[in-house]
């Protein structure tokens, strides 16, 4: 008995010791095993920045959602209820079973992801154990299709993965918080322990785009593309005092809030990314390189007879013989051989620099993502037609995006401001043509839009319009195709410009294809109801005043006949003067 108690007091003795040891010497360390069993450090969710239009109408939002996730050690456990759990996420339940058995050896896997927290909660009120959910946001994209191009995507885990949302996206997406917290062994929440970091919310951005005029471009664009059947188009629309960019339209396009579906083709925002051949968009450009170098004035006669002329083993032909045209005139009629005559007097270096500084063969910089360079080739590089076919477009290659800052450059008598999407941001403005150069192309631009010019279809009622036409055979293996890309780009009002705006559609089938004819009008209604939208007074009264009088001429006329009962009886010498017509008379 003496043995068995000194026995166990010295058991004792020792378990008191280590009792001691392990809460008084060592606690840390076993304070710490424990924590690694039950306290956990679980993420914050923070939502990301919204974005608003110009007028502060929201065109991205992110909303909050649930995730329902899942213990798979403690789903293995109870296989009877996976049959159950498969029939709430909507999956077959050998998948389910499958990726659980995957991840046997892990304490989280997702199920099901941001979906509405009702269906949440009602997967979670079956009680399955090792079944729980947590907070996320999921972006949401009001505009849909009009503005896809532009905003982009974020991904399943909210982050930038296209367009302004990818360019933005630190900015955007916050930083999420995270907290310390005990779980029991079922994994639920039973204590808050403390606060690691509070979440950060993204901040919001204000862009430039105007979602009414972006819809009207998205509109319009659509209903030419029907029309024509063409393949895809793009619509740029610039303010041309501050270089914002008040709409960008591409078509074909996707909808941003069920990105898995179309055709990854659709996603690429054209707009910035595809190369065309001006055409002869870049005559005004060619105009302005003569007259800064002083090889000629407005007044200068060109004679374009017989309408075509040979270069080395090739022939350069206009669409009629013009004869005589003054420097005007090449722009109005849109002359090739008369924009040849333009370039021949230009030194290589002097036509490259002078083309250069309108921002060709260069990136935009206005911080979108992908953004194309185009082709420029240097003087070294070209062979003797590739100063003539430059002189009218072809042999080099720009964005939509880069046609209008150097057209937006023209109407802003010469200075050339990067572009932006962000409103309010201020550029740093170039003077790339002389002032007084630069209104001179303006006029001569003018005149295509009113009758004689190749673009009558633009003109707006009420305002002077400024523009070019272009409408270019695409490049084919050996050649050209007999495809084409017709532009416009343009300025309203001319005598004081605010919108600079590219149209083009790629590969018409139905109908012409004469820019003309299927770009131009695309061009005339979005800028018809941009500058009603924008309060933009109209600059050509005149004209608007004669149209308002034919019209009420032609209303007039086309009225029937008053019956004769009804006619002003003709005056009658035995009637007062006073009474003829008035309602003393029958």
């Amino acid at each position: 008995m003496m043995l068995v108690g000194v026995a166990l007091g010295l058991c004792s003795v020792a378990l008191v010791g280590r009792a001691a040891w392990i809460q008084l010497v060592n606690a840390d360390f076993y304070q710490r095993q424990g924590e690694a069993r039950f306290v956990r450090e679980i993420p914050i969710p923070t939502s990301r920045g919204m974005v608003t239009d110009r007028n502060g109408e929201p065109v991205a939002v992110s909303t909050p959602v649930e995730s329902v996730w899942g213990n798979p050690q403690e789903l293995l456990r109870h296989p009877e209820r996976l049959p159950e759990l498969a029939q709430a996420l909507g999956v077959p339940a050998d998948e389910l079973m499958s990726r659980l058995s995957q991840r046997a050896d892990k304490e989280f896997v997702y199920l099901k992801r941001r979906i509405n927290p009702d269906q949440a909660k009602a997967i979670l009120a079956r009680n399955i154990p090792g079944v729980f959910s947590q907070r996320e946001f999921r972006r949401f994209y009001p505009q849909g299709e009009a503005m896809a191009h532009v905003l982009g995507f974020t991904n399943i885990d909210d982050r930038g993965q296209e367009g302004l949302e990818l360019a933005f996206d630190e900015w955007l997406r916050g930083k999420p918080g995270s907290k310390r917290v005990i779980r029991d062994r079922h994994g639920r929440i039973v204590e808050n322990i403390e606060l690691v970091s509070a979440a950060e919310p993204g901040k919001d951005l204000t862009l430039s785009i105007d979602r009414r005029i972006q819809f009207l471009a998205y509109r319009e664009l659509r209903n030419a593309l029907n029309t024509y059947k063409a393949s895809s188009g793009s619509v740029v629309v610039l303010d041309v005092a501050t270089g914002e960019v008040l709409a960008m339209v591409n078509l074909p396009s996707y909808n941003p809030n069920a990105v898995g579906g179309g055709s990854q083709d659709a996603h690429r925002n054209r707009a910035v990314t595809d190369l065309i051949e001006p055409g002869s968009t870049m005559k005004p450009i060619t105009v302005a390189a003569a007259l800064s170098a002083g090889k000629v004035t407005p007044a200068t006669r060109f004679d374009t007879s017989p309408g075509y002329m040979s270069l080395g083993r090739y022939t350069i032909r206009d669409h009629h013989n013009y004869g005589v045209l003054d420097v005007s005139g090449i722009i109005t009629k849109s002359s090739n051989l008369g924009a040849v005559k333009l370039a021949e007097p230009l030194s290589p270096q002097y036509f490259y620099e002078f083309i250069r500084s309108f921002g060709y063969g260069q990136a935009p910089n206005s911080g979108f993502p992908g953004e194309a360079i185009g082709s420029l080739r240097e003087p070294a590089r070209w062979d003797g037609l590739t100063k003539a076919t430059m002189a009218y477009g072809y042999g080099l290659s720009a964005t939509p995006l880069q046609i209008a800052v150097a057209y937006a450059a023209l109407g802003n008598h010469g200075r050339l401001i990067t572009p932006t999407f962000v409103k309010g941001q201020v550029n740093e403005a170039r003077q790339v043509v002389k002032p007084e150069i630069a209104d001179q192309v303006l006029r001569m631009m003018q005149t295509v839009t009113e009758p004689g010019g190749t673009a009558t279809q633009a003109a707006i009622l009420g305002y002077h319009v400024a523009g070019k036409t272009g409408t270019a055979r695409q490049a084919a293996a050996g050649g050209y195709a007999r495809r084409y890309t017709t532009t416009f780009a343009g300025l309203v009002p001319a005598s004081n410009p605010r919108f600079a705006t590219v149209v083009v559609i790629n590969d018409p089938q139905a109908g012409s294809y004469y820019a003309g004819l299927v770009s131009a009008p695309v061009f005339r209604n979005v800028m018809e109801d941009a500058l009603r939208l924008m309060d933009v007074p109209p600059d050509d009264i005149d004209t608007w005043l004669a149209a308002q009088a034919r019209g009420e001429a032609k209303r007039q006329a086309s009225l029937p006949p008053l019956p004769a009962a009804l006619e002003e009886p003709a005056e009658d010498p035995t009637i007062p003067p006073a009474m003829v017509g008035g309602g003393g008379v029958p």
